[in-house]
């Protein structure tokens, strides 16, 4: 999904921490940041983040923002400034969307790094894949993961793909503020777990912004951020999801597929549950913990 051109960013919504990070070696090795990334992969997991890199940490204490980043035309050329707008692009969305509900929606912090960086949820790298750490209400990114996705992964290498990601981590802050985040540490595993359950509503949350994005205008302006939604960007956000659905990645990484150690979905799974919300624009149809079969 391309950007109105015109469109402002706000570039103040963003930290950006690169070159600034601490390079935290998490896990030992190939396998053990393959086992960090399929585990962490487009989640969120804090007790194991911080038993693998060894406790909660600090946020970096020098921190700047995008200054690059000011219109939709930026954020079309350049992967920092898309990210940057996905974010201002959530931020508008949320709010109005959870008014109609009573929920008043506390804007997380977003954080784009490379290599490490140190977060409340404890001392992170690039391995473990984009994630929202909820004790301190912060979406980490390092951007050279979207190149993983594509070449590691498969998915396609379109917009909605990129943006997806981002908005499936403000899922994870939206079920911290609605209070179902913690299911996914109290059941973490299997096919039919708390843990998978918390991923694919997320993924259904990120349906439903990619449905009302290109309407939803932006608070300064007035006007929408986002160009309307075609086929094609479907395409690239259902290839994403595609792309990082737990049998994929499992068969990739060990040649088979073990549903018992399921953390965040199957393909299928993560797939149904973005269009879920994408088609339905209904907040309720996301249930995934009341739903009888996933």
């Amino acid at each position: 999904m391309s950007f109105n051109d015109n469109a402002q960013l706000d570039p103040s919504q963003v930290q950006d921490r690169r070159g600034m990070g601490r390079g935290v070696k998490v896990g030992g090795g190939i396998g053990g940041g393959l086992i960090l990334l399929i585990a962490a992969l487009l989640g969120v997991n804090p007790a194991l983040l911080e038993g693998l890199t060894g406790g909660a940490g600090t946020p970096d204490q020098t921190q700047g923002t995008a200054p690059a980043c000011k219109t939709g035309a930026d954020a079309d050329a350049r992967l920092d400034c898309r990210i940057t707008g996905t974010v201002n692009s959530l931020n508008a969305f949320w709010p109005a969307y959870l008014k109609d509900y009573g929920v008043q929606y506390p804007q997380p912090k977003t954080v784009i790094f490379t290599g490490g960086t140190n977060t409340g949820c404890g001392a992170a790298t690039s391995e473990v894949g984009p994630f929202y750490c909820p004790n301190d209400t912060t979406a980490y990114f390092d951007p050279g993961f979207f190149q993983e996705l594509v070449d590691r992964f498969g998915s396609s290498g379109g917009p909605l793909a990129q943006e997806y990601v981002v908005a499936h981590e403000f899922g994870h802050h939206i079920q911290n503020v609605l209070g179902y985040l913690d299911r996914a540490q109290q059941d973490p595993q299997g096919p039919e777990s708390g843990g998978v359950r918390v991923e694919l509503q997320a993924d259904c949350y990120a349906g439903l912004w990619a449905r009302y994005a290109s309407s939803q205008p932006d608070p300064k302006s007035g006007q929408p951020l986002l160009e309307a939604l075609t086929q094609q960007d479907l395409n690239d956000a259902l290839s994403a999801a595609s792309a990082v659905g737990d049998d994929r990645i499992q068969k990739a990484a060990t040649a088979r597929v073990s549903p018992e150690s399921w953390t965040h979905g199957s393909s299928e799974q993560r797939q149904k549950w973005f269009y879920t919300g994408y088609q339905s624009g209904d907040i309720n149809k996301c249930d995934t913990f009341s739903a009888p079969s996933l």
